[in-house]
């Protein structure tokens, strides 16, 4: 078979950041090839140059043989390239079938073919063995399914490379087994697939080979039978990390948080309590409404009825203003919508929730607000060449320390993180547990809510487990197990 993709030492620069440094590699046609590095190692760069929408400063870029100095979305589209984004490039508002051939020419210029959109559409889906309404409203579908119309919507050109950046962040795990059911598929028909995930256990699944980023230069790359997961982490690091989960000797305190009969925002009838210093794990499904309770507890969703106690003394907590002023800090799953303002930079990001004790009156104290972020950006190690810089422009994991700090900058002695890890590479995750093995020892107290069973127990002193908008089961760190967890999850 030949190569598909070569790319010969190709460089992009931004002021102050060496973004890709003479990369060179190739990929082979009809394989499954992972690229795997940490945030900051110029994945998304990459991908970008790729699919045409940055031009790098130098190298070239060969699609089966054509040499290009730099493509624009439309040439790359003509060769062959499709990129299936984290964030799904769908329109809610529309159908299935409007999104999936949007921009597509399907009839004449007046009026077009409804009827054969339809049947080319329902055609895809028949041949990934998956039923979706093609009339059906985007915004109606599940994670899962506006996946599926993202590759049918790649697939009604004529595709040879799909590029899939973190394609199971956000969907479950059957539709994650659906998902690699159909790369299987699109394989075997000779389509390449450039696979973007910091998974490693579906990276060793689903890959043939990995290619190896870090700092913006290619490490190298591993046929998947002749490498580790101990290698692949000491390529993307450049280091070797003995300790997946730090220990955390010191035994929790009294309770801080007590939670009692809560009803609310599809939860029902919820009882826990939190001690100082311990990190409490909440365990589920997805649907199962873990979300849906930190969201009330944080006051951003309506308490129905039940009791929030902090210290003992009952609060009543109406919105986020309510639970920062009770000590409470929320790091939100969803970091682009709901944690970081993307538009502005780190500096305002770190310092919006402390205004307050920076300001004096109606001025406010600018000298404090660079000193607090400065502070916090040496503590998370954000990669930034400024604190000034936007945090659109950071990696997904440096907007996600940026998030941290601004919550840690309030001094909430309550924390609750919502999938604190969630498409952070292995460095960076280790640098998150650290720093919640550090507030432990400050006496702050951690709600964790995750979906990565690993992390749940190697993290946790206590886990419970949430099923259907109830919680099903309570584990001390004695009887932490999969199996348990799952068995609970799924309401057995």
């Amino acid at each position: 078979m030949g190569k598909t993709l070569e790319l010969e030492h190709v460089s992009k620069f931004y002021p102050g950041v060496v973004a890709l440094d003479d990369v060179s590699f190739s990929i082979e046609e009809g394989q499954v090839h992972a690229l795997m590095g940490e945030n900051g190692a110029g994945k998304s760069t990459l991908i970008k140059v790729i699919s045409g929408a940055i031009k790098p400063e130098m190298g070239n870029i060969v699609i089966e043989g054509k040499h290009f100095t730099s493509l624009t979305p439309g040439l790359s589209k003509e060769m062959g390239i499709g990129v299936i984004y984290q964030e799904f490039n769908l329109v809610p508002t529309m159908s299935v079938v409007e999104n999936i051939f949007l921009g597509e020419k399907i009839g004449n210029q007046i009026m077009p073919n409804f009827g054969e959109m339809h049947r080319k559409a329902q055609e895809i889906f028949a041949e990934f063995g998956v039923a979706i309404d093609t009339d059906a409203m985007v915004s109606e579908l599940t994670p899962g399914k506006q996946q599926l119309v993202e590759i049918a919507k790649t697939l009604t050109r004529n595709v040879k490379l799909i590029i899939m950046d973190e394609p199971s962040a956000s969907i479950s795990v059957a539709d994650v087994q659906t998902l690699f059911r159909i790369i299987g598929q699109l394989r075997k028909k000779g389509v390449t697939i450039i696979y973007i995930s910091h998974r490693m256990e579906e990276v060793f699944e689903i890959a043939d080979a990995v290619s190896i980023m870090r700092d913006g230069k290619y490490v190298g790359t591993k046929a998947m039978r002749e490498v580790s997961r101990k290698d692949l982490i000491t390529m993307m690091v450049g280091r070797e990390l003995n300790e997946s989960y730090p220990v955390r000797p010191q035994e929790a305190g009294g309770c801080v948080l007590e939670v009692e009969h809560l009803f609310g925002n599809g939860d029902r009838d919820i009882s826990f309590s939190l001690r100082k210093g311990e990190i409490l794990g909440i365990a589920g499904l997805v649907g199962a409404g873990r979300t849906e309770l930190a969201k009330v507890i944080y006051g951003a969703e309506k308490l129905d009825r039940g009791k929030i106690k902090v210290n003992g003394k009952e609060i009543k907590i109406r919105s986020p203003h309510d639970a920062i002023v009770a000590g409470i800090g929320y790091i939100p799953e969803d970091r682009k919508n709901e944690g970081a303002f993307l538009e502005f930079p780190i500096d305002w990001n770190i310092s919006i929730m402390s205004l307050p004790r920076l300001s004096k009156g109606m001025v406010v104290a600018v000298k404090k607000i660079d000193e607090l972020a400065n502070q916090f950006q040496k503590m998370l190690g954000i990669k930034t060449p400024t604190i000034k810089q936007y945090v659109k422009n950071l990696s997904g994991g440096n907007q996600q320390k940026v998030v941290v700090a601004k919550t840690l900058a309030t001094n909430s002695n309550i924390i609750i993180f919502d999938e604190p890890t969630r498409g952070i590479d292995v460095g960076a995750k280790q640098e998150i547990y650290q720093l919640m093995n550090e507030l432990i020892k400050k006496g702050i107290s951690i709600i964790m809510i995750s979906s990565e069973m690993e992390e749940l127990i190697g993290m946790s002193d206590r886990i419970i487990v949430m099923h259907e908008g109830t919680v099903q089961g309570e584990l001390q760190k004695e009887d932490f197990s999969q199996n348990k967890i799952l068995e609970y999850a799924s309401g057995l």
